[in-house]
């Protein structure tokens, strides 16, 4: 669950973006997961963006946020709500800062448990 954002980073830049879509995949599942909804899974909204032609990147990055502040209450962490953030910066094309942000966030839900 817990990633180094850094070299997520740089992996998906030297990868040409394939690692940057199991990342995307795996901190899907791992914020479904933190939240308690199992229907929020990686997979799904993958192949959901690839049949829209990435238009349901726009639902994906609103429902990464809601459910990253629901993790968050959760486990009694202080609620940060970035779901509008997330939205802005897809649509700006900076998904890698999309997927930088959420997992920042999911590192600390996992460390402070």
């Amino acid at each position: 669950m817990r990633r180094s954002v850094g070299l997520s980073v740089i992996l998906t830049l030297i990868t040409c973006g394939i690692y940057g879509i199991y990342w995307f995949i795996v901190l899907t599942n791992d914020v479904g997961h933190l939240s308690g909804d199992t229907s929020f899974s990686g997979g799904k909204h993958f192949l959901l963006i690839l049949v829209t032609c990435g238009i349901w990147s726009f639902v994906w990055s609103y429902q990464l946020g809601k459910n990253i502040a629901e993790a968050q209450e959760r486990h009694g962490v202080r609620v940060s709500d970035n779901a509008l953030l997330y939205v802005v910066l897809n649509l700006f094309s900076l998904w890698i800062v999309n997927y930088a942000l959420a997992q920042s966030e999911v590192n600390k839900l996992v460390q402070s448990r």
